[in-house]
């Protein structure tokens, strides 16, 4: 006796199968399978997923956007002074209840990873000790990575050093850094070897903010690089953003891409907060702001989506959608081909997953049973659309669930309209 049954689900590479679970794992993939099952859905050729992945995001400022004033030049360094003045504000209890909002949110989204920032240069570590809890909570239905991040700078705050150390202690997943917000290039990229260090010595893997900037000159990427090589870190560093990328010769970016293969280095771009926060002090021609990431991809390199952002001091709109990140990329990064297009797909799912770590992820035999069904036909329809997700499922049992959107259209003779169809 199945667990769970899927009828004529269509996979993203196109085939309608049936897929088996059971004890919260997919045991089989046919294109048709008769076995009796507690619970079928007959899916009726909508697109089945492997769930969404935010790669890049900040649980702890989520959902506060206003408080205590909006970020009115909509530029990072503002948003950082927000933040600073919201800091002393805040306690575990809003913290935790505003995160969790938020992961209820993408759950419904068909969003079943998260990995957080958390900034620890609170000296009480608030945020750190609210989404540990979180993390802890939300087991059951959603997996949450917590970096160490000192949004304040990890030299340039006084006792920067010692909280970060501080928060590891509590049980963060790994290690984080923002080098261009040091006082200098030079503490940038001392803040980096050091970092690395730390992260080799307490074996966790590294996701620094790094050269979040229009500023060409902006070269700690090359530093995160060379430390991730001398620290044995290959395969366990991811560098977010890389904005500065944008605005680099052709001759240096060349340059810059081999080290970072050599590196091994993933890359987490986050389209939406990218394209609204970078190129803020340009008239015309005006800079998009998103890292290289066709030829970074052409590279070889892992290239992941995230969110970042979500009503907070950096970005007023959002709705954990990964969806709409994966299409504001393919906008922004001319991604339109035909396998680009599939590739941003992948951006918000396996990529990050991979650069996460995630064990047993993805639609196989064998991988648990975390998978989405989409209101689409294919991934590069659920890109266009933004369709519902119709069931969200976690180890083989169904999360969330939503009406499929159709619309009825008065003209002559009153119709329903399937959106989703594009037969």
């Amino acid at each position: 006796m199945l667990d769970l049954l899927l009828h004529q689900a269509r996979l993203p590479e196109g085939p309608i199968v049936d897929i088996a679970i059971s004890d919260g794992r997919i045991i089989g993939i046919e294109p048709r399978i008769e076995a009796p099952a507690r619970q079928r859905l007959d899916l009726q050729g909508w697109l089945v997923s492997p769930p969404f992945v935010d790669g890049h995001f900040h649980l702890d400022s989520a959902l506060t956007a206003g408080r205590p004033r909006h970020n009115l030049s909509g530029t990072l360094l503002e948003g950082i002074a927000i933040w600073s003045e919201l800091k002393p504000e805040l306690d575990e209890e809003s913290i935790y209840r505003r995160a969790r909002r938020l992961c209820e949110m993408a759950i419904a989204q068909g969003n079943l990873a998260i990995r957080s920032h958390v900034d620890t240069s609170d000296p009480r570590l608030t945020a750190a000790r609210a989404l540990i809890k979180l993390r802890d909570d939300m087991r059951p239905w959603l997996d949450i990575q917590l970096i160490a991040f000192p949004q304040d700078g990890y030299l340039r705050l006084a006792g920067g050093r010692e909280q970060l150390r501080q928060a590891l202690t509590l049980g963060l997943d790994g290690i984080g850094g923002i080098p261009h917000f040091e006082r200098s290039p030079s503490d940038g990229a001392n803040s980096i070897a050091e970092l690395c260090r730390l992260a080799a010595e307490h074996d966790l893997p590294v996701d620094m903010h790094c050269d979040e900037t229009d500023d060409p000159t902006s070269r700690h990427v090359e530093t995160l690089a060379a430390e991730t090589v001398r620290h044995g870190l290959r395969g366990r560093v991811t560098g977010s953003h890389l904005t500065s990328m944008h605005s680099m010769d052709n001759a240096y970016a060349g340059k810059l891409i081999g080290l970072m293969q050599e590196a091994g280095l993933h890359v987490m771009a986050n389209p939406l907060i990218n394209i609204t926060l970078q190129g803020r002090y340009d008239t015309y021609p005006r800079r998009r702001g998103l890292t290289r990431v066709k030829e970074l991809r052409a590279a070889g390199l892992r290239v992941g989506f995230g969110h970042d952002c979500v009503m907070d001091p950096w970005y007023r709109l959002g709705s954990h959608d990964m969806l709409e990140v994966a299409s504001m990329g393919a906008h922004v990064g001319q991604l339109t081909g035909e396998a680009e297009l599939r590739d941003c797909y992948r951006a918000v799912t396996e990529h990050p997953a991979a650069i996460l770590g995630l064990k047993d992820y993805g639609l196989r035999p064998g991988c648990r049973a975390d998978l989405v069904v989409l209101q689409a036909c294919d991934p590069i329809e659920a890109i266009r659309l933004r369709p519902v997700r119709l069931w969200v499922i976690r180890a083989g049992r169904i999360i969330a669930e939503t009406a499929p959107r159709r619309s009825r259209l008065h003209l002559e003779q009153p119709a329903w309209l399937d959106l989703s169809r594009s037969d």
